[in-house]
Parts: C-alpha cells; structure tokens; sequence
C-alpha cells in the first residue's frame, strides 16, 4: 500500500511557499488521497501553469508538466486527448485560472473534458508580488489597488458549475478532510470534475488587509465557513460575508471522448482504424 511520500520528490524541498501559505495544506490532501487510492504513479499527469499554486507538480513523483500563465487547461486538454489512459490533474491559482486563463476554463467545463482542476484560491496574485485578481473581493487592497478593489468577484463554483462541468465541489485550507474527500471523488469520476480550496496568503493577503498572521486567517476561515447544505436553510441576510463550503454538483454526463469515440464508432460502423 502507498504512502503519502511515495508521491513526494523530497530531493526538491525545501519548498519555496511562504511560512503559513495554505498551499501546503492542498498537498498534503491531494497527495493522502493518491496514496489512499493507491495509484500507479505512470497513471497520473499533474500541470500547472504560472503562479504560487503553479510550483506544486515540481514536488510531485508523477508524470509533471508546468506550462505558460493561464494554458494549463489548454495543455492539459492535448494530454488527455493524446492519451485518454491518463489521469489528468490540472492545480492552478485564482488568477492563472480566471484572468488570463478564464476563457480555457469555461471551454474545458463546457465540453466536460475528462480533467480534475484544483484551484487554490486565496484571492491575491502571490508570486508576482500581491496584484488583484478576479477572485479579490470588492474594495479589499492590493498593490494594484491601494485604495480598495472595485470590481466584483466571481463566484468560482456558480461559475463553472454554469458552464456544465460533472462535479463541483469547495473547501478550505480550514477544512482538510473535505478537500480530499472532493479529491478523492474528482479523481475517481469521469468528466470535468472542479475543486475550490480558499487558501491563506498572510504574506501579501493578510498583511496588506490586516487579517493577521496564518493563525488569524486560518480561524477567520473557519468562522466565516458554513457548508452549503446548511446554508440552504438560511436567508440571504445570515449568509452575508460566509464562504459556502460543501459539493454544489454530482453528474454522470458524457464526457468529450465519450462523444468523439460515439462519433468515431459511428463514422466507422465499429471498426477501430
């Protein structure tokens, strides 16, 4: 039976996230869950393309790629067609995902390609020295907004979840036994399957909105935090400002190759060329 380990290249620590950066956490669960499914490690393909979140396959004993800002879904799609055997495990940041890499997301989701997308959202550009990015809520600072964020935020989830992906699911760095419980079940179903984990970043994040240090942000997550199912209960009032965590969409539907193989099938009258 697997460890955890196994699926570490320990030869490239230490990483190079900061002190209290809620990545980790994300790592940890994904890689508890690859080695509770006790996968062959030549079955797994992780990418990545720009970003904080970008540099996690380089810790990873798998078949590994990191690509250019915002096509790691563009990448990834081409493998999985390539070679529709693999497991193809996209890990990504909120702005990789949603500014440069918005229109990839949304087609990815649309044609339900047969991809598992992890998106660490902790609101902020990280690497490149705490930018706003799409997912930074309204008049929060930022290096690119020091008097307040005026745009709106997207809602990830409704977001992909209208674009037709499989399987929609959200988690906190807070919350570690969900992010691989919706690991585990994105890795094990067809279709474009997503999972949101808001993460801390008390180095540009937190500092500059003063939200405190990881302990802070990792409690305010946990106190902001309901789970969709009790939310539904509530009016929109007592849901102001909360973070709905939980599984927002469970499908079966076909996926791209399913259609393309139907369609190969029937141009062929069965017969494989």
């Amino acid at each position: 039976m697997a460890e955890a380990w196994d699926f570490l290249r320990t030869d490239k620590m230490p990483h190079i996230w900061c002190p209290g950066c809620g990545h980790g956490v994300m790592m940890n669960a994904l890689l508890r869950t690859m080695a509770k499914l006790d996968v062959n490690k030549d079955d797994i393909c992780v990418v990545s393309g720009i970003g904080c979140a970008s540099r996690l396959p380089g810790y990873l004993d798998f078949n590994t790629l990191h690509t250019t800002h915002g096509r790691a879904l563009a990448f990834a799609t081409g493998i999985k067609l390539a070679n529709p055997r693999l497991k193809v495990v996209v890990v990504s940041g909120d702005g990789d995902a949603t500014a440069i890499g918005g229109n990839h997301l949304i087609h990815a989701a649309r044609r339900n390609m047969d991809i598992t997308l992890i998106c660490m959202n902790n609101n902020i550009y990280g690497m490149t020295n705490g930018q706003y990015s799409p997912m930074t809520p309204t008049s929060m600072l930022a290096t690119t907004a020091p008097y307040g964020n005026l745009e709106r935020n997207f809602d990830l989830c409704k977001l992909v979840e209208g674009c037709g992906a499989n399987y929609v699911a959200r988690a906190t760095a807070a919350h570690p036994r969900n992010i691989a419980q919706y690991i585990e079940y994105a890795l094990t179903h067809k279709g474009f399957q997503f999972v949101e984990v808001m993460t801390q970043c008390p180095t540009y994040y937190g500092r500059r909105n003063k939200l405190g240090g990881p302990v802070e942000m990792i409690n305010t997550l946990k106190q902001n935090t309901i789970l969709n199912t009790a939310a539904a209960k509530l009016p929109p009032e007592k849901l102001e400002g909360k973070i709905q965590i939980g599984e927002f969409v469970k499908k079966e539907e076909l996926t791209y190759l399913d259609r393309f193989d139907a369609m190969v099938d029937r141009i062929t009258g069965g017969v494989k060329p």
